[in-house]
């Protein structure tokens, strides 16, 4: 039995899943293959008004939930992890933040184009030294007059070659520890001292940039500070929380993809005159993927509903995405498997989701991490 949804979730869903096959699908290896980030498919996705589902319509979005942004994730990822990664990073990590802390003249500025889809946004936490624990940063923020100014190197940040607004975290106040982490608006195109001074070349994703950032004397007006001095860190945790959902719906995605990949090869693939699927070891493996991409989507689910139902979320959202991060690679690996040779190699998807699978364990905090989160949630 499918996971009840409402009519509209499954509308935007089927929407979604039709232009993912008819115009993702067919370019998802070429983009991997030439590290491009396809600008097109995200023009064509702000025409579908996706870049901001779960974003107000009174600020350009499509007023949606958590829910039905979760199934746009999923079916991203079931044929492009990569576009599905710069999507989520851009909705849940740069846009939302803006909703949920910003002024209503931030709001207007520089949330309705990301909602609207004029440009991609990225979020810059993760520092060159700072490794997992995300707090340890040396990018400071301090001010000058009736201005901000900004020093530091950020490592890891998704979209920053192509975004129009980048959340940057910086310490405002040295010796107040947590409570002395900000958040800052930058305008990567404007903004004078803002340098995004590497792209990597990494084991998958590559149609997604990932970015070091340098930021040297970026001056920033007082109205670029989002929220209240010293709340960065706090919000921080409320945005992981569903980026968590975001990364879990991501994963569970990939595990979709790489266990339709898997099942439909087993059924056309012959070995002494069956099905490879009418083998035991076979069949197994296709049930095992089934069962652990079915499981994933249950906890996204069950995530995405107590998120919106305004509940805490903290341990839904870490389970979910411990859970499905780790099952995407499990099932893309199995299939890799089941394809035998040809799953090595680029002419079939396993391989991709395989690669593309393992920062899901990485990003929005680390398999161990999780481990911990979930731990402290339950009073360990």
């Amino acid at each position: 039995m499918e996971f009840e949804l409402p009519d509209e979730h499954r509308m935007i869903r089927e929407t979604v899943r039709d232009f993912c096959e008819r115009e993702i699908e067919p370019i998802a290896q070429e983009i991997e293959d030439e590290h491009r980030f396809p600008e097109e498919i995200f023009d064509q996705l702000a025409d579908l008004d996706m870049l901001g589902v779960p974003i107000g319509e009174e600020y350009g979005g499509l007023g949606g939930d958590t829910l039905m942004y979760a199934l746009v994730a999923e079916e991203l990822g079931r044929v492009s992890g990569a576009i599905g990664l710069s999507y989520v990073a851009h909705v849940s990590l740069a846009s939302k933040p803006i909703e949920r802390f910003g002024t209503e003249a931030q709001k207007d500025r520089w949330l309705r184009p990301l909602a609207d889809g004029e440009y991609l946004g990225g979020w810059a936490l993760t520092e060159p030294e700072s490794g997992s624990d995300a707090s340890d940063m040396d990018t400071t923020a301090v001010k000058e007059g009736d201005e901000w100014v900004l020093n530091g190197t950020k490592q890891f940040i998704t979209n920053a070659s192509e975004a129009g607004s980048i959340l940057v975290k910086a310490v405002t106040d040295p010796g107040a520890g947590y409570d002395g982490i900000s958040t800052f608006i930058v305008d990567p195109r404007e903004d004078d001292g803002f340098e995004v001074s590497t792209i990597w070349d990494k084991m998958g994703l590559n149609a997604s940039p990932t970015c070091e950032i340098r930021l040297e004397n970026v001056r920033l007006p007082e109205d670029r500070l989002l929220g209240e001095e010293g709340e960065g860190w706090e919000q921080t945790k409320k945005t992981l929380d569903g980026g968590r959902i975001s990364i879990a719906a991501l994963s569970t995605g990939l595990a979709q993809g790489a266990y339709e990949s898997a099942k439909a090869y087993s059924t056309e693939r012959e070995q002494f005159g069956q099905p490879i699927s009418k083998f035991d070891a076979v069949r197994d493996k296709i049930v095992d993927m089934h069962r652990k991409t079915e499981r994933s989507r249950l906890l996204t689910y069950r995530a995405a509903r107590t998120y919106d139902a305004g509940e805490p979320v903290t341990r839904e959202s870490a389970l979910a995405k411990l859970e499905a991060s780790e099952a995407a690679r499990e099932v893309a690996e199995d299939a890799v498997q089941v394809l035998g040779g040809y799953g090595y190699t680029t002419d079939f998807a396993p391989q991709r989701f395989y690669r593309d699978a393992k920062l899901m364990e990485i990003g929005e905090g680390t398999s161990e991490i999780q481990h911990l989160v979930i731990g402290r949630e339950l009073g360990l």
